[in-house]
């Protein structure tokens, strides 16, 4: 494997990815999406109704409103994160003229650094899933939850939030009307991993595509991953290299900034991948303004496969 640009130290600082607290006025929430607030996995948060059948086109009919995104957002307390609150947030299409249905959800994992909201008030997701819709786009909900900076796996300090989401996150989310046979998962940089792995474990039974945006995935253990995984036991139990075989049959899409020092660790990760993987390698760095310019293609993506 190519050697890094960076120090693997360094590069795990890198998974939050902010650029200061600029965030470019395209990608902010549309005026008309409201942003409510509810309680977290055990109260049932209601979902907004009046969505489109996701096995067809969001186009608007003429004369009728365009489809636009409503956001819901809530926080819950967890064993699985001692002592601390968890944020979620959940973008819901609103379409008009349509028959209601349960739509397909994907959950987005974030970043080292970051938590639930990076997705919303970051990278503005509300603006670019409706730009989607209006475009004809299959319809599916958004969620996003805190996972700390924990790496999305088991530690030893008590923190689970594999954990959390498959017992008490994913759930919620099935109660709030979502159609857990459609399931989507993406995330970047640690979040990316930690989309990778859970994909590869093979948990979710509906799982029906991944995709990770400038992962932050190694071959092998050193001192500088002592942040990502508690010991080399650790790392070998979550070795996303030797999980990969497991993800032959599953659409994956892979995109990395060739200015990312995560390139050549990615671009290993990706060489030894069974199947077709979608996404690839475009000008940019470990940063949202890459991010933004890769989300587009990575909705329609996962659009295609939850249809």
């Amino acid at each position: 494997m190519d050697e890094p640009l960076l120090g693997r130290r360094r590069m795990l600082e890198l998974g939050a990815g902010f650029v200061g607290a600029a965030t470019l006025a395209a990608c902010a929430p549309a005026a008309q999406n409201p942003e409510g607030s509810a309680a977290g996995p055990a109260s049932g948060a209601n979902r907004t109704d009046g969505a489109l059948p996701a096995t067809s086109s969001a186009a608007p009919v003429p004369g009728t409103p365009a489809p636009r995104v409503e956001v819901t957002s809530g926080s819950f307390e967890t064993k699985f994160r001692p002592g601390t609150p968890t944020g979620w947030s959940l973008a819901t299409p609103v379409v008009a003229g349509y028959e209601q249905a349960k739509l397909p959800v994907a959950l987005f994992l974030h970043g080292t650094g970051s938590d639930n909201r990076f997705l919303f008030d970051g990278l503005g997701i509300q603006a670019v899933l409706q730009r989607y819709l209006v475009d004809g786009g299959t319809p599916f909900a958004i969620a996003s939850v805190d996972g700390g900076d924990s790496w999305w796996h088991p530690r030893t300090d008590g923190t689970d939030t594999e954990s959390m989401l498959l017992e008490e996150f994913i759930p919620f989310l099935a109660r709030q009307g979502l159609d857990l046979d459609r399931f989507g998962l993406f995330g970047l940089s640690m979040g990316g991993f930690g989309a990778l792995l859970l994909a590869s474990q093979g948990k979710i039974p509906g799982l029906r595509a991944v995709a990770a945006m400038s992962p932050a995935v190694w071959s092998d253990y050193d001192d500088g991953l002592e942040g990502a995984f508690d010991s080399p036991a650790d790392f070998e139990a979550n070795d996303v290299f030797a999980l990969r075989p497991r993800l032959k049959d599953l659409p994956k899409r892979i995109d990395c900034g060739t200015d990312d020092p995560l390139l050549p660790s990615v671009k290993d990760y990706v060489a030894g991948l069974p199947g077709h993987v979608e996404g690839g390698y475009q000008p940019g760095g470990h940063e949202e303004a890459y991010w933004r310019l890769i989300l587009p293609t990575l909705l329609s993506f996962l659009g295609r496969q939850l249809a």
